[in-house]
């Protein structure tokens, strides 16, 4: 059996499908730690993993990202972005090295498992200071490509001749312009951990880089590492008591659309999303679902709307006929796994990325803000429910999401990787042209 340790930023989003592998692991007789931040110690321990606190890091709380970095709340969009990738991120790479030098000191684990945004693991695999480093993903296929649009620009790809030069001049002005002082932000970190200069992009592993999801749900690419495997959706196990509420039989008897809206874990003012959206189906044939506490919205609740803080989406999903969201990865994922397409309204983090994801694969629509008007939410709704395509390309991805298990054939990588100490490589081809053609 082997030692592992898993890496992650303290955020949700990268959390939840941590947990699903760390489970997998543990279920299966290996050593897991989990080096994150402490409020998620218990969900940790639950999976069966041993908890590593974060000592030199900082262990921010994600639900209140603005009270983490208050500079944050002043910037909006790319800028926003472009914040996030230094101060959120890249700013902890000190820590974060330190951090699993300490660990390191008492215990050595055989393979460091880290999140695509977890700087401190590429420090030490570059450093050679350990020997096996995987990535699980935890949002859309950001990787540099010359057949796609750089990741964070949030545009859609084109695969003429004259597209492909346009990703070149992109890339250029991505690097040494729009991203140009993330880039020199990086550079002065990694001098002090004793690195070379290199262009910022998610963290990839040649050895081995798990994509949670499936090759119908990304941009068609020539040039794909053969470290990369799509694994399949990584969705997290909700368990516990639910206490129906009592509205509960209106949701499961209903003959009108159930319409769900959500504004995800991070990006949570509810004048965003949610307000719009119950403003603009007000008067609608349909119910909808708001995932809100009504005391924190504050607003008047028209009568065809059922609210609650919390409710487990794998119970609520099965009765949902489109679902309004931010755009958060693991809400779109688990939306997907159900057959229900998404109307995508967000463009902080990694949002944009997603909602192009949803509208290139005809699976939803992306209204490409994430404060959109009461008209754009009434439009894509009625759009959704009267043209069958979305549903349709809903049900063709939730196919390929069942033809796979994530975390079984997470765990079989990582043990191959254990086992024969040299990168796990994927040589199966995909054939991008069948999965292009088969949408409707």
């Amino acid at each position: 059996m082997a030692s592992i340790l898993i890496c992650t930023h303290p955020i949700t989003g990268h959390i939840n499908p941590a947990l699903v592998i760390a489970r997998k692991l543990a279920q299966s007789g290996h050593t897991v730690r989990f080096y994150t931040g402490a409020k998620f110690k218990a969900k940790i321990g639950a999976a069966g993993a041993q908890y590593v606190p974060m000592t030199r890091a900082y262990d921010y709380d994600d639900a209140n990202l603005t009270l983490a970095f208050p500079e944050r709340a002043k910037l909006a969009s790319l800028n926003q972005i472009k914040f996030d990738f230094k101060h959120v991120f890249i700013e902890q790479i000190v820590g974060e090295t330190e951090d699993l030098r300490d660990l390191f000191k008492t215990w050595k684990p055989d393979v460091v498992l880290s999140d695509p945004a977890f700087t401190g693991a590429m420090v030490l695999y570059q450093k050679g200071e350990i020997p096996l480093w995987a990535v699980f993903n935890i949002s859309v296929l950001g990787l540099p490509s010359k057949d796609v649009p750089p990741f964070g620009l949030g545009m859609m790809p084109d695969y003429s001749l004259i597209g492909k030069l346009k990703n070149q001049m992109l890339s250029f002005i991505a690097t040494n312009v729009i991203f140009r002082d993330v880039n020199a932000f990086l550079y002065e970190h990694l001098a002090k951990v004793g690195l070379p200069p290199q262009p910022f992009a998610p963290m990839f592993s040649p050895m081995l880089y798990l994509q949670p999801t499936v090759a119908a749900f990304e941009y068609p690419r020539t040039d794909l590492p053969d470290s990369v495997h799509f694994i399949g959706p990584l969705l997290p196990e909700l368990k516990g008591n639910f206490q129906t509420p009592a509205w509960w039989d209106d949701i499961v008897n209903t003959s009108k659309p159930v319409a769900l809206v959500t504004q995800g874990t991070v990006a949570t003012q509810f004048d965003e999303l949610i307000a719009p959206t119950l403003q603009a189906l007000a008067n609608e044939d349909v119910l909808v679902v708001a995932t809100a506490d009504p005391a924190a919205l504050k607003l008047p609740v028209p009568s065809n709307v059922r609210m609650e803080k919390f409710i487990p989406f794998d119970q609520l999903m099965p009765h949902v006929d489109v679902m309004i969201t931010n755009g958060g990865y693991g809400g779109v994922t688990f939306a997907l796994a159900q057959g229900v397409p998404v109307i995508c309204a967000g463009n902080t983090e990694d949002k944009p990325e997603v909602g192009n994801r949803a509208a290139y694969t005809g699976v939803g629509i992306n209204l490409k803000t994430n404060r959109p008007t009461p008209e754009q939410v009434r439009n894509a709704v009625k759009t959704i429910l009267s043209d069958g395509r979305y549903k349709a390309n809903a049900e063709q991805m939730k196919a390929e999401f069942a033809k796979q298990d994530a975390a079984v054939e997470a765990v079989a990588l990582i043990e191959k990787l254990v086992a024969t100490r040299q990168p796990v490589l994927n040589l199966k081809a995909v054939n991008w042209k069948t999965l292009t053609e088969s949408r409707i």
